[in-house]
């Protein structure tokens, strides 16, 4: 009977497998279980049920020690991100079958523009679901105080960036006092999230003490920014009642915690200057209001003035039009009383009877020798009352 080994089956296997795929193929797939040992990476390769959970392919995979020097240097510059497991990727691959080590992939390239995109898409997908939640700007809607001070900073102690953030607001020139504090994190790999997180807990619970909350990290690689496309670390930062401003130290693309907080500096040195620009803005507004102030009350003063004596020359000239009236009212009665009086009657050839110093109005109240006085515009005659028709 005719029989293999088992090392001669599956080196035909391999020398089939090899006429079977000559060519290196592109491959969509996920990393799982990726390892380095001696430069080598081994990983798996996954494809996931799109309807559920559920794996529907997996193989294992490697990347050649001077290949992998090449490949994860310009995968992780182009997409920002380690590479690691949790990834989507497109790869070149050669079909491979090894006698010891049965089926695997050997990679031979890597597209990263696929796994910005797939990165781009979980972006917009955290964000749009901040939006749908109400969160998305919150934060932004926030006011920053007009002096703020107070300044929560999560960062790593030993930082590079954090010591310049101190010390820039320090030097600042127009010599503003700012009173940082420390709440130290882990601000890069699988424990930044939890870290961030929990800095914040801490700062809640003492927000009254602080104006601000600041986020830097700086220098390292942008490859270590995937704690802050997190959508916890952003939905936390999104409802936090104080301003978050953040300044993690890159350029090239914003971050999902970058367009949720209330500003986004590039570096900590620019959120230092952001800072300092909110004080020196207050600083202005106060010395041009003491400068302008002695004008503004001399030009109220001058105002009221002005005012004051419109309204002295009204009085004047209303208490002088009513004196007009009130002198010419008199004038009238004068003249009236004038008039009436008795002498300018007696004056126009007028005389008074009196009898018993009162004034005779009729005839009839006179009898047959009453003495009377007749007053004259001139002197005044004694006479005795003869009626007509009585005999003496």
């Amino acid at each position: 009977m005719d029989f293999l080994t088992l090392s001669q089956l599956n080196t035909t296997v391999g020398k089939e497998m090899k006429n079977a795929f000559p060519e290196t193929y592109w491959v969509m797939a996920e990393t799982a279980d990726v390892r380095i040992n001696n430069r080598h990476c081994y990983l798996e390769l996954i494809e996931k049920n799109p309807m559920g959970n559920g794996l529907i392919a997996k193989a294992r995979a490697y990347i050649w020690a001077n290949m992998f020097e090449l490949l994860k240097p310009y995968f992780e510059q182009t997409t920002g991100r380690n590479f690691t497991s949790g990834l989507k990727i497109l790869i070149n691959v050669s079909v491979e079958f090894h006698p010891v080590y049965g089926y695997g992939l050997n990679i031979c390239n890597i597209d990263p523009t696929y796994t910005l995109g797939d990165l781009q898409l979980r972006r917009k997908a955290i964000l749009r679901k901040l939006e749908e939640e109400g969160v998305l700007s919150l934060n932004k809607e926030l006011e920053i105080p007009r002096l703020p001070q107070r300044i929560a900073v999560i960062s790593s102690a030993t930082a590079a960036g954090y010591e310049d953030f101190c010390r820039h607001l320090t030097d600042n020139r127009q010599g503003f006092i700012f009173y940082p504090h420390l709440f130290s994190a882990v601000m890069q790999g699988e424990q930044a999230e939890a870290s961030i997180i929990s800095a914040l807990n801490r700062i809640f619970q003492h927000k009254d003490l602080f104006d601000v909350v600041v986020i830097i990290r700086g220098g390292g690689a942008t490859s270590d920014l995937a704690a802050f496309d997190s959508y916890e670390l952003a939905v936390n930062c999104a409802q936090f009642p104080l301003p978050v401003i953040t300044g993690i130290g890159h350029e090239r693309d914003d971050t999902v915690l970058d367009f949720i907080a209330f500003y986004r500096a590039k570096t900590p040195t620019a959120v230092a200057d952001f800072l300092i620009e909110q004080l020196d803005e207050t600083a202005s507004g106060l010395f041009d209001f003491t400068t302008h102030l002695p004008l503004s009350a001399r030009s109220l003063l001058e105002g009221k003035q002005t005012l004051l004596e419109m309204f002295r020359l009204r009085i004047r000239n209303s208490v002088s039009s009513f004196l007009l009236v009130q002198e010419s009212r008199l004038k009238e009665k004068e003249s009236f009383f004038r008039l009436s009086s008795p002498d300018y009657i007696l004056a126009k050839g007028y005389s008074i009877t009196l009898k018993n110093g009162k004034a005779v109005k009729s005839a009839k109240k006179l009898s047959q020798g009453d003495s009377i006085e007749t007053v004259l515009a001139e002197g005044k005659v004694k006479s005795v009352v003869m009626l007509e028709g009585i005999s003496k």
